[in-house]
């Protein structure tokens, strides 16, 4: 299995909410050590959408924006079964924050 975490980019504030999406991928076959051609396309799909995957022991990880979910997960399932993927698991979460006030830094 491959893994990915991300930084939280700039985010869509949508009727006061925003919302963030966590996304947690692997992709099949995977050995370790010599994850392949189609581990790799399904990771630099999301860095090509702007955001910093991380690859961890059991699975790669990232963070963004609606948009950004969406242009990288599409990405990532076409570009992966191209260079020859047999098998993708995804998991997103939607998760609506209430924004910061003016001057103050979400933690």
């Amino acid at each position: 299995m491959h893994s990915v975490n991300a930084r939280v980019p700039e985010v869509q504030e949508v009727g006061g909410v925003v919302d963030i999406i966590h996304i947690e991928f692997f992709v099949e076959p995977f050995k370790e050590g010599t994850p392949g051609p189609h581990v790799d396309a399904a990771v630099a799909a999301f860095a090509d959408a702007g955001l910093q995957p991380e690859v961890g022991p059991f699975a790669t990880t990232a963070t963004g924006d609606i948009e950004q979910a969406a242009a990288a997960t599409s990405a990532m399932v076409r570009e992966a079964l191209q260079a020859g993927a047999t098998r993708i698991v995804l998991r997103l979460e939607r998760d609506p924050h209430e924004p910061a006030p003016v001057g103050v830094d979400a933690a």
